[in-house]
């Protein structure tokens, strides 16, 4: 009776945590005639109705790795992300199976994410060591050399950017010869023994311009740099090993719309691995349909530029990656830069000048959403040319807007 007892017990055990899992088939379609490389795929948690704690997710059988996040801090993952490649008019299948239990299987990194403190007791700016996962500061206090590398920076194997924690709130780049993971090493700053080895480094002088698709307002003549804020909070949102997802929230922000009031917003950089472009994802309290914001790309100097004058704009020109009086030790670096922006939200396309080339955008809703991207002429993997460039911006875009279909 024992013995019988404990079996049906232990069959009940093992019913009741298979009867909690959830497995299901996700299925992956490319209708475009291109193939695709690098695919994000983003599933919505919260319609399955539990409290994942695991999961698996297979391809014909085998595990492939995958990526739960917790997006709001409340302890609770929100989603579960995988990436794949997808040949041209084909559809793929992958089981995932969704467990209460466990914890997050582990992978290989892809990619990374770091934020630190200055430690002003460590010499090297390579060995710093306080790390961070978020930080708030109130108007009036400037977190800019609290940070080390001035903010956040991440990446994956071909691609690194950062944000400047500040008025400006940036996105800086660093570009690569070869393809991996660098920052951890480096942290923005290869001393000389890395760049002999072959490391990259900081390819681009932003100063106060756009940079690489910065956000700003706009106050009707000129962008308008962020600096009448309550309060700002930088937080790590995921580090991988996946994607990279940075948050900047700024409340009580006055965007200069002469005559509107303050907003807060809450904008996350998206970093996946195998794909150059960052995705930017722009939430503010309220609907904006009064409100209009600056976007872009700087002005690279002797730069030549690409417009589909539809949200698709592009460079390639040729600069000191520092001020010039701080070049010592610094080649001029090539570069190619690219924005996307639906073109919905595109409310003017202005011309450029010295600084930047820039847009004035805007949408009804509480929502902005677009892309940024870039490659280093330095890259052993990437592209040489300002004709090779631009084709792949054109290809970029009729990617972004053809995205494949997950049902």
């Amino acid at each position: 009776m024992k013995r019988t007892f404990l079996v049906t017990a232990l069959l009940t055990v093992m019913a009741s945590a298979t009867m909690a899992q959830k497995t299901f088939d996700v299925n992956v379609i490319n209708k475009s005639k291109t193939d695709r490389k690098a695919v994000p795929v983003v599933l919505d948690l919260k319609k399955y109705g539990m409290d994942v704690k695991s999961a698996l997710v297979q391809s014909d059988g085998t595990e492939i790795p995958s990526q739960l996040d917790d997006l709001n801090g409340d302890g609770i993952f929100d989603e579960l992300c995988f990436i794949t490649d997808i040949s041209k008019k084909s559809e793929l299948k992958f089981s995932v199976r969704l467990m209460p239990d466990g914890k997050p299987r582990e992978y290989k990194p892809q990619v990374y994410a770091e934020m630190l403190m200055s430690n002003k007791k460590v010499k090297s700016s390579n060995k710093q060591n306080l790390y961070i996962s978020s930080l708030t500061v109130d108007n009036g206090t400037n977190p800019y050399w609290m940070l080390h590398h001035h903010g956040p920076a991440f990446e994956n194997e071909m691609v690194a950017y950062r944000i400047y924690f500040d008025h400006r709130q940036t996105v800086d780049i660093y570009g690569k010869y070869k393809k991996g993971l660098e920052l951890k090493e480096t942290q923005f700053y290869p001393d000389k023994a890395q760049k002999a080895a072959g490391f990259g480094d900081d390819i681009l002088w932003v100063g106060e311009t756009l940079g690489l698709g910065t956000l700003r307002g706009w106050n009707g003549n000129a962008p308008q740099m962020l600096k009448d804020v309550d309060q700002r909070t930088l937080r790590l949102v995921a580090r991988g090993p996946l994607r990279t997802i940075v948050e900047v929230i700024d409340k009580g922000w006055n965007t200069m719309n002469p005559g509107k009031d303050k907003i807060d917003m809450t904008m996350r950089y998206t970093l996946y691995a195998g794909r150059r472009d960052c995705f930017v994802d722009v939430k503010f309290n309220k609907p904006v349909p009064e409100y209009q914001f600056a976007t872009g790309i700087i002005n690279v100097k002797n730069s030549v530029e690409m417009s589909d004058n539809k949200g698709l704009r592009g460079c390639w020109g040729t600069d000191w990656p520092v001020s010039e009086k701080d070049s010592a030790g610094h080649k001029r670096e090539t570069v190619g830069l690219g924005i996307c922006i639906p073109a919905a939200n595109v409310i003017s396309e202005l011309p450029a000048n010295k600084d930047n080339y820039p847009y004035v955008i805007g949408n009804a809703t509480d929502e902005l959403h677009y892309n940024i991207t870039f490659v280093s002429a330095n890259e052993t993997f990437g592209f040489h040319s300002a004709d090779a460039w631009f084709e792949h911006l054109k290809a970029w875009k009729k990617e972004l807007e053809t995205p494949i279909e997950i049902k």
